[in-house]
């Protein structure tokens, strides 16, 4: 067999194994959309969360030096909107209007955060050319006025998408892998089609209990007329299991420098041996935390779910710099 045969016998079983992938997260999302979406968020929610912090812990410079006010705006608005995501419900209280008007103004205010971070980054090395940022920008504010919901609809579908492009930049230094992992996301939209096919002309999904309605409202149910809760419940858990399975095998096993037991390869804590004792005690916590998130399912699995996915959007917001920062 010559060399070019053997290489693209190498690349053909490459290619296979993250096309599998995409296709057995379609087939479990198709077959127990419910039942896979809570053994899911039961498995990965704490280890994805424990794994994405010590990655951007990687990512973040021991010194941000003229990099201060883009990490500085990261963290604060993170923060801020996490703690007003958190607030939302007290602040509409059970005025519905009132509510839309809360969900549009949080919607707006993600924006221009967003925006100024993208300015903020195509001025720094390598510097890039984005003179299309603020249109779009207002363009999207506008569209969140018109349909609040369906807008925070849309980043709940998106965010799942996130971890697929901190994968792609990971791999750009394995060209091969890269190549076999672009070609398995083509399939993304095509099983997207098919579980459309399967579910989206189905009943809506059976049950009244507290949990089902948890998660197929967290997929949109009642937002978008006319199409199944089913097939909803199923493109969320097939996107979101693709989410965790990147964050917790994927970018751990190609990563350079995603090892969370090595806290050398954290610039943070070659600052001094006093942060290295910090850093490490932040990652042991967040271990304890994982163990505990593991406990408080197994007690009370709806409480903590919507505990969960309320406090969780500050690791969705936290990807949005460090997104940045590596284009």
């Amino acid at each position: 067999m010559s060399a070019s045969t053997r290489h693209g016998v190498a690349l053909v079983h490459a290619t296979a194994i993250p096309s599998l992938v995409v296709v057995g997260c379609a087939l479990a999302a198709a077959a127990a959309p419910i039942g896979v979406s809570i053994i899911a968020v039961f498995l990965f929610a704490g280890p994805h969360n424990w794994m994405e912090a010590r990655y951007f812990l990687t990512r973040m410079p021991a010194r941000w030096g003229g990099l201060a006010p883009y990490f500085s705006l990261g963290l604060a608005g993170s923060l801020f909107l996490t703690g007003m995501f958190a607030a939302l419900p007290k602040l509409a209280g059970d005025n519905s209007e009132l509510g839309l008007i809360v969900i549009a103004v949080w919607n707006s205010l993600l924006t221009v955060w967003i925006i100024s971070l993208a300015h903020l980054r195509s001025r720094q090395n390598p510097r890039r050319d984005w003179p299309f940022l603020i249109p779009i920008g207002f363009g999207l504010i506008a569209v969140n006025w018109l349909s609040p919901l369906a807008w925070s609809l849309a980043l709940v579908y998106l965010h799942p998408l996130l971890a697929l492009a901190f994968l792609d930049r990971e791999l750009q230094r394995k060209r091969t892998w890269q190549k076999s992992f672009r070609i398995g996301l083509l399939l993304i939209p095509v099983c997207l089609f098919g579980l459309a096919m399967q579910w989206a002309a189905a009943p809506d999904v059976a049950g009244n209990d507290l949990l089902t309605w948890q998660i197929t409202h967290h997929a949109g149910a009642g937002i978008i007329p006319g199409v199944s809760t089913h097939f909803l419940v199923a493109a969320h858990v097939f996107l979101e299991l693709l989410h965790y399975l990147v964050w917790v095998v994927v970018i751990p096993l190609a990563g350079r420098r995603s090892a969370f037991w090595r806290m050398r390869d954290v610039p943070l804590a070659r600052r001094s041996a006093n942060w290295r004792r910090l850093l490490s005690t932040v990652v042991v916590a967040g271990a304890v935390v994982m163990l505990v998130l593991w406990a408080a399912f197994l007690t009370d699995y709806a409480w903590t779910r919507n505990v969960y996915f309320t406090v969780a959007i500050l690791h969705v917001l936290m990807e949005i710099p460090f997104l940045l920062r590596s284009l």
